[in-house]
């Protein structure tokens, strides 16, 4: 099984009844033998163009882990979904990831150095 990542935008009008529209999502990916580890809801957003008469829409996005066979399957069945305006599956950059991390941790250490040298002078 590997990880990816599902963004979804999702009909602006569902905004009040989003969990029936996210249900339907997860049952796709569970049926496909997945499972979904996170998700990220972004809310209503505007759209850089309109996409099916809509100029808005709902942004989630799911971590899911798939058997690389089971994604085409998911995105043909997520095609068909009315619900779902567009979809994006992408296996995340892990070597990207831990890059940012490990740059993302050097920094606080470096500020925590300069914060205990500030404290020393004073």
């Amino acid at each position: 099984m590997n990880s990816y990542e599902l963004a979804i935008l999702y009909d602006p009008d569902l905004e009040i009844d989003l969990a029936k529209a996210a249900e339907k999502v997860i049952a796709i990916v569970t049926k496909n033998g997945g499972k979904v580890t996170a998700e990220d809801n972004w809310g209503k957003r505007k759209l850089a163009y309109n996409i099916k008469g809509h100029d808005m829409a709902v942004y989630v996005f799911y971590t899911v882990s798939l058997d690389p066979s089971a994604v085409a399957t998911v995105e043909s069945t997520l095609n068909i979904t009315d619900e779902v305006i567009r979809f994006l599956i992408t296996k995340p950059d892990t070597k990207a990831i831990k890059k940012a991390e490990s740059i993302k941790a050097s920094r606080a250490k470096h500020a925590k150095r300069e914060e205990a040298k500030e404290e020393s002078t004073n």
